[in-house]
């Protein structure tokens, strides 16, 4: 069944028999006959479609207007495809509960089924979240072993910079990585985190190992540490690197760093909770304590998308000593609840000074930083986040850092930023030590 579990969700002819059946479907809904055919078409389809209309304005209006659970506006075409997945299910309902032919019921309802699953494809499409069947479903990776079954440290660890420079990798060294759920707690901070995902390159599977540098990823909100294996590709891209480099790779470590899959408690410390003192000391505290890596500062980096990105760069901002080497997919100009007003009030009483000393842009214009380095990588058509992203570049620039910024095709969606971990891989490897 693995070729099923494989099978793509963006590519190849499942989007496109979706489609083909959601027109099917929609059409079915639209014009085959019923019990009274006439009356159907002049009341039925019009009401229902006004109705959808409504509840998709409804809804519009709840999460943009009201709840605001996310700080940047989710995309018309979404609300789009809900209205239409609505607009299905109505058109199903009042078939079903005005015809009594049984066969025609669970037509209906099959036809609604099958103008969901476009809709739900094609919201996909738009983000590419879930590439694979196994992605939607949400199934275990292959490759994942239980933390208990990592190695545990081996008494005459490779070291060296580069260290590919000084590595031969052995004639059993496995094909592939291993990737590990963990709990990371908080011990310091008191932050509620959910477990973390951990990946290991094949290296870290031989004796003698090589002491390996450290990628941070974080996701972004909505979202949890599982969406980097998912639409990141995380796996597949760090095992097409490790396989270029004699199994070497850093060990990646997707912290959790909203507490919930709708939280966003600003990656700050504040009211909202200690985000900053995770990430900075928790993590590390738990990572080197638990596995064999290499401990410096310098060999350790720390990335992230959308909500993720904007962390990445506070705490490069921040904390420069513990995360000297970043990675922004898709950040915003500064962190926010949805406009500067409300971040104030829901995490600082209203503060600015306070959110002025750990804003990476007011950070920037009063420190220089000419010890850290980082990429910025934007989707070319994201026209919501391209003008914040070049505006913190260029802070960063002339802060001192080491930067540049990447434009890769498509917009604020996960095809963006598997393309851009992928993309800064070599350099990432190269800043941290592992290749020259």
């Amino acid at each position: 069944m693995d070729w099923l579990w494989r099978t793509s969700l963006i590519s190849g002819p499942v989007p496109w028999i979706l489609a083909a059946l959601g027109v099917v479907g929609g059409l079915w809904l639209l014009f085959a006959p019923t019990a009274d055919t006439r009356r159907y078409r002049r009341l039925a389809v019009p009401i229902t479609a006004t109705v959808a209309l409504a509840l998709t304005l409804v809804g519009w209006v709840v999460v943009e207007r009201w709840w605001r659970p996310f700080p940047d506006p989710i995309a018309t075409e979404i609300y789009v495809w809900i209205g239409f997945g609505a607009w299905a299910l109505l058109l199903a309902g009042v078939r079903v509960a005005t015809d009594r032919r049984l066969r025609r019921s669970a037509v209906a309802v099959l036809a609604a089924v099958a103008v969901v699953a476009v809709s739900a494809a094609q919201v996909n499409l738009v983000f590419d979240a879930y590439p694979t069947v196994r992605d939607a479903l949400g199934l275990p990776d292959p490759n994942r072993i239980a933390l208990a079954d990592v190695p545990p440290p081996t008494p005459d660890p490779v070291t060296g910079t580069p260290l590919a420079s000084v590595w031969q990798p052995p004639a059993d060294l496995p094909s592939s990585g291993r990737v590990v759920t963990a709990p990371i707690p908080g011990t310091v901070s008191g932050f509620g985190a959910r477990d973390a995902v951990v990946y290991l390159p094949p290296a870290y599977f031989t004796d003698p190992r090589p002491v390996l540098p450290v990628l941070v990823l974080l996701a972004g909100q909505p979202g949890s540490p599982q969406d980097w294996l998912a639409g990141g590709k995380l796996v597949q891209t760090m095992n097409t690197f490790a396989a270029a480099h004699g199994g070497l790779a850093p060990v990646v470590v997707v912290a959790d760093a909203t507490g919930s899959q709708f939280g966003n408690p600003l990656c700050m410390d504040s009211s909202l909770g200690n985000v900053a003192t995770y990430l900075a000391q928790d993590v590390p505290d738990w990572v080197t304590s638990h596995l064999q890596v290499n401990a410096d500062p310098r060999a350790w980096a720390i990335g992230g998308l959308s909500y993720g990105g904007t962390c990445a760069l506070q705490m490069a901002t921040n904390h420069p000593q513990r995360y000297p080497t970043f990675l922004d997919l898709s950040g915003q100009e500064e962190p926010t609840l949805g406009d500067r007003n409300r971040t104030l009030a829901a995490a600082f009483g209203g503060d600015a000074a306070k959110f002025a000393a750990v804003n990476p842009l007011d950070l920037l214009a009063a420190h220089p930083y000419p010890d850290s380095a980082g990429v910025f990588v934007v989707g070319g058509d994201d026209r919501d986040f391209k003008p914040g992203q070049r505006k913190v570049y260029e802070a960063a620039r002339k802060a001192g850092m080491d930067v540049r910024y990447v434009e890769v095709p498509g917009g604020h969606s996960f095809a963006v930023w598997s393309a851009g971990l992928e993309g800064q891989l070599g350099w990432l490897a190269q800043r941290l030590g592992l290749t020259s």
